[in-house]
């Protein structure tokens, strides 16, 4: 589903069956050679605090050649499961579908331990998906945040009643010869044809298991997923508690989970859940005692997404804005693929210290914050800090795929709209204005303000598109391994 430092999904378009290893667990090693360590342990000697994290060379071989944004969208690559559900009538059965669906996609990684590249402050990915009814599911992912990282996203399926708003906040630790990013924020799936108030829909709340490297100093680097993870639906008063097992010193084995389904209120467990995430799983009734397959990640093929291509993209745009980067990685130019991060990261800090120079406060583009709290329009999705800035209310597929295709470019040859144009920095701020940024506003909370509604024509978005976010430096000695550390 989602993502922190480490890697565990390839191209969306792979999956573990691809990979030539000899078992699914050896796709999460990566054996470290002599200066490969070398180069591990230079980089982890500079983590203190005070020190200039935003220059830190990073190895070829621990990044992967895509961003973070892009990465999360293998949580929707097995629509096959995603689909069927909204037309499941009995609610714990719709329950368990949504489970089988929130574990189908941690398989999807490419060998070794990788880490996506943090996005940029106002950092921006879409895509789509032609599914096999031959309707259509899209995306929009932004960074709202740098500091601390958040990365929000928005999914919807117009022709299955299905949207996922969600916002990811990795946070770094690192323990001894390991490294753990901690898997903050949550993803709320919502069935548009359920639950009692249909204006609302049925909403299932998800998080996920943190992610750890082992043998970052010496030896082989493994990645395991660990620690508990929740569905909740408390509308159907039911919960999924899902433990992602790390193997220990003596015994166990990797990529294992267990847990369980159960009413909320009364804490009566319907369904046990076993096996491994990354090959097959297992649900059991606990009523009849019945154990059959729940999902095999060994045979699961993920579904391609469809990515415009990088010359219709604006600079902001994930694959544009790393297309130099990601190629040296695939290269195994590591001079170069840092050379080219580099320029990305000081050009934040630049456009940073320009903002702080004039006291402009920094919006996203395409997201506002959460209308929650008693009473609120969003009450209980409060964690999602950040939900997509457009009405989709449509009455049809259609009218609700052209609302979403109007927030912002997403499939090929669609140009820039103006119904959803990058607003103005404050109050009644003309384009020129809002274009570089210039705002009487105090500057406070610049990494994470709400946006006020405004129209713009297609090249005065671009301009803007070019003129927005930046990293910000910090004396925290909490880093990503890859240089991604707080810059």
């Amino acid at each position: 589903m989602l993502t922190g430092w480490l890697s565990y999904p390839a191209s969306a378009g792979s999956s573990a069956s691809d990979q030539k290893s000899p078992a699914p667990e050896d796709d999460d090693i990566l054996v470290v050679e002599p200066e490969q360590g070398n180069v591990l342990t230079h980089i982890i000697s500079q983590l203190r605090p005070g020190a200039d994290l935003g220059r830190v060379t990073l190895p070829t071989f621990i990044l992967e050649p895509r961003s973070m944004l892009e990465r999360i969208t293998n949580f929707m690559c097995h629509p096959e499961m995603l689909l069927p559900i909204p037309e499941i009538d009995d609610p714990v059965q719709r329950f368990v579908s949504v489970v089988k669906f929130y574990l189908s996609g941690w398989h999807i990684r490419p060998p070794g331990v990788k880490k996506p590249l943090n996005p940029v402050l106002g950092e921006i990915f879409t895509c789509s998906w032609d599914l096999p009814d031959k309707s259509k599911a899209y995306y929009i992912s932004e960074q709202t945040s740098h500091h601390p990282p958040k990365s929000s996203y928005f999914y919807m399926v117009p022709g299955h009643h299905i949207r996922v708003d969600g916002t990811l906040k990795p946070r770094s630790k690192f323990l001894g010869n390991s490294a753990a990013s901690m898997m903050e924020g949550t993803a709320v799936l919502t069935l548009l044809n359920r639950g009692v108030d249909k204006t609302k829909g049925e909403k299932y709340i998800l998080t996920q298991p943190n992610m750890y490297a082992r043998g970052i100093l010496f030896g082989k680097m493994k990645y395991e997923l660990g620690d508990h993870s929740y569905v909740r639906c408390p509308e159907l008063d039911l919960v999924a508690d899902v433990e992602f097992k790390v193997k220990g010193w003596v015994g166990g084995t990797y990529n294992a989970i267990g847990g369980y389904v159960k009413r909320e209120s009364t804490g009566e467990i319907l369904y046990e859940l076993s096996g491994l995430w990354s090959g097959e799983m297992f649900i059991r009734d606990v009523k009849t005692g019945v154990r059959e397959m729940f999902f095999n990640a060994l045979e699961a093929k993920p579904s391609n997404p469809l990515v415009r291509p990088i010359e219709e993209q604006g600079d902001r745009e994930s694959q544009r804005l790393w297309q130099k980067t990601t190629q040296a990685v695939r290269d195994r130019d590591h001079d170069l693929a840092t050379d080219e991060k580099t320029k990305v990261e000081d050009r934040q800090r630049r456009e940073r210290e320009s903002r702080l120079r004039d006291g402009v406060e920094w919006h996203p583009r395409l997201f506002r914050r959460v209308k929650g709290g008693p009473g609120g329009s969003e009450e209980g999705i409060e964690e999602l800090e950040w939900i997509i800035n457009a009405k989709i209310d449509g009455s049809t597929p259609g009218a609700v795929a052209e609302q979403i295709m109007n927030i912002y470019p997403i499939v090929e040859g669609q140009e820039f709209s103006q119904v959803n144009a990058i607003p103005p920095h404050k109050p009644g701020a003309s384009s020129s204005e809002s274009a570089t940024g210039t705002s009487t506003e105090p500057a406070q909370d610049r990494d994470a303000e709400t946006a006020p509604e405004g129209g713009y024509s297609p090249k005065e978005i671009q301009t803007m598109l070019s003129e927005t976010g930046t990293a910000i430096q910090t004396d925290e000695p909490l880093l990503d391994l890859a240089g991604e550390v707080k810059k």
